[in-house]
């Protein structure tokens, strides 16, 4: 089996369109620019392998030139859209994982395209999410930039997984720039002195235990932790201690959105789960350019975990 890239592209903001322009109309303008991807990436050396409705699903030998491919969509494409209105602006959110892939009829399967699947999922709009074995594969004379985001856990995966973003923005600052790390040299120890965690909301605090794991957050009084915000569901998300590292789960209805600190990368979830290293905000119920969204801060200190109100904006 031989190992190739895959990628993943997912438009964004395609309900929006529709509502707006008509299934006509609508339809013409997702078709007609999922083509558009699919050219840019075959004039890389990539080959479409179908195309998903609003999605692509492309091929690449070549690590780097499918990584070269998708920053140069994500250009090409956020000028296009500048002068588009916001109710009709389509964006993307691309995945990308290498590993050994299996052709059949035309099309191809394995553990790498279901990664890169799963992470155009996470991905936000505008953003290029890829597993250490792409950037572990790019020579550093690529000049791809990339920042860790630690490891995350994937629907379907026993072990986390970790997850960089590809910077592609031609002003990011070099102080974005980051190198592979080890999934051993940045997950917690098992035997790590855990001492709990303590949430905070507006004025309510509570501190919790390791032995009070999981917790629930959610909107009704019979959650462990209660967020009282009408976009928060009834059980919203829970966090939990799995082989040492807190997991946050998403289990709503209408999402949750974590943010790591130094970094304005967004992990979108829906119904699925991410490992919490270092410290952030979540957002519960709606994304973060919603400035009423609830949000809190989440911490990791000495082992634990501390989560507070945002403070508000001067």
């Amino acid at each position: 089996m031989p190992d190739l890239t895959i990628a993943f592209v997912d438009l964004t903001g395609s309900t929006s369109v529709f509502e707006t322009l008509g299934n006509d109309r609508a339809t013409k303008a997702v078709t007609k620019l999922t083509q558009w991807i699919g050219a840019r990436g075959q004039a890389h050396g990539g080959t479409v392998v179908k195309m998903l409705g609003d999605g692509v699903l492309m091929a690449f030998g070549n690590n780097r030139a499918c990584v070269e491919a998708m920053v140069q969509i994500q250009q090409e494409h956020a000028k296009r859209v500048q002068q588009w209105p916001p109710h009709l602006k389509l964006l993307m959110q691309v995945g990308l994982a290498r590993g050994p892939v299996v052709w059949v009829d035309g099309d191809c399967f394995g553990d790498a395209v279901n990664l890169a699947s799963r992470l155009s999922d996470l991905a936000g709009p505008e953003q290029i999410f890829a597993t250490d074995t792409v950037v572990q594969a790019l020579e550093p004379k690529a000049g791809v930039r990339s920042r860790s985001l630690g490891p995350m856990r994937i629907k379907g995966k026993a072990d986390p997984c970790e997850v960089f973003r590809i910077e592609w923005q031609l002003d990011m600052q070099s102080e974005f720039l980051t190198m592979p790390a080890d999934l051993h040299a940045i997950t917690p120890k098992e035997d790590a002195d855990f001492a709990g965690i303590e949430l905070a909301w507006l004025d309510a605090t509570r501190t919790f235990a390791t032995d009070d794991l999981p917790v629930r957050i959610g909107r009704v009084p019979e959650a462990g932790f209660v967020v009282t915000d009408p976009r928060v569901s009834r059980m919203h998300a829970t966090i939990e201690l799995r082989a040492g590292n807190y997991v946050l789960e998403d289990v709503s209805s209408y999402g949750t959105w974590v943010r790591f600190a130094g970094s304005d990368a967004v992990v979108a979830l829906r119904r699925q789960e991410v490992m919490l290293t270092g410290d952030g905000e979540i957002a519960l119920g709606a994304p973060f350019s919603d400035f009423s969204a609830p949000m809190v801060s989440f911490k990791l200190v000495n082992g634990s975990m501390v989560l507070g109100r945002k403070p508000a904006a001067a």
